[in-house]
């Protein structure tokens, strides 16, 4: 989970910095943060681009971390991700598909209704997993 909250500190969106860590057999296999695509300006410098609540120039770091995968071809079934924050519909939707069976994550974020029912229905365990740097600083700090 300490991947994820360092993928975060990337984030160039200035609504919610999240970050997402991809793991099969006991490695990681991907990670991503939420920001603009490739390409295009960044939310920190142009501000946000709206759409019915929703910033359209952000791409979720879930999908960023599955997207590198596909874009190596690196096959994600039965693998794990770590998120700082519950996925988007979308995003679960995605997860989902790509065969992940296991999503861990820190914080509530507008968890969707339909999103828990999905995971429930094709047997995706979730379960939050709160985090505290505090430990991650004492367990790095140990001499």
């Amino acid at each position: 989970m300490a991947q994820s909250h360092l993928l975060a500190l990337r984030s160039t969106c200035q609504r919610l910095s999240v970050g997402a860590t991809i793991v099969k057999d006991n490695r990681i296999i991907a990670g991503g943060y939420n920001g603009s695509v490739a390409g295009e300006v960044h939310c920190i410098d142009e501000g946000c681009l709206i759409e019915d609540g929703h910033c359209i120039r952000t791409i979720h770091a879930e999908m960023n971390a599955l997207l590198q995968c596909a874009k190596q071809g690196v096959s994600t079934e039965g693998a794990t991700i770590y998120v700082t924050h519950f996925p988007c519909l979308n995003c679960t939707k995605s997860i989902i598909q790509a065969g992940i069976k296991r999503i861990y994550y820190a914080e509530d974020y507008h968890n969707h209704e339909y999103a828990t029912k999905l995971l429930k229905q094709s047997g995706i365990e979730f379960k939050k997993i709160p985090f505290s740097p505090e430990y991650v600083a004492e367990y790095l700090t140990k001499g």
